[in-house]
């Protein structure tokens, strides 16, 4: 028995900030990814966030613009609203 797996397709967002940077938890909910403070603890805590392509379980990480935070199948971009 033969099975197909289907790959995600991944998916860029462009999220644009007014600040010098925003918190990595803020971000998840900002952008919609987590929808309480306490979901977003748990996204980090469980190791499912990649920041510029590495594991992060810090969820005061400073995001700054030209970061790219990958969450399952999506690529969050950060810009500077400016």
């Amino acid at each position: 028995m033969k099975l197909k797996l289907k790959i995600a397709e991944r998916h860029e967002q462009i999220i644009k900030i007014k600040t010098e940077y925003i918190k990595l938890d803020s971000l998840l909910k900002f952008a919609g990814i987590a929808e309480t403070g306490s979901f977003a603890k748990m996204m980090i805590d469980e190791e499912t966030i990649k920041v510029n392509g590495e594991k992060c379980t810090a969820r005061g990480k400073k995001i700054r613009s030209g970061d790219i935070v990958s969450v399952r199948n999506i690529d969050l971009k950060i810009v500077n609203e400016d």
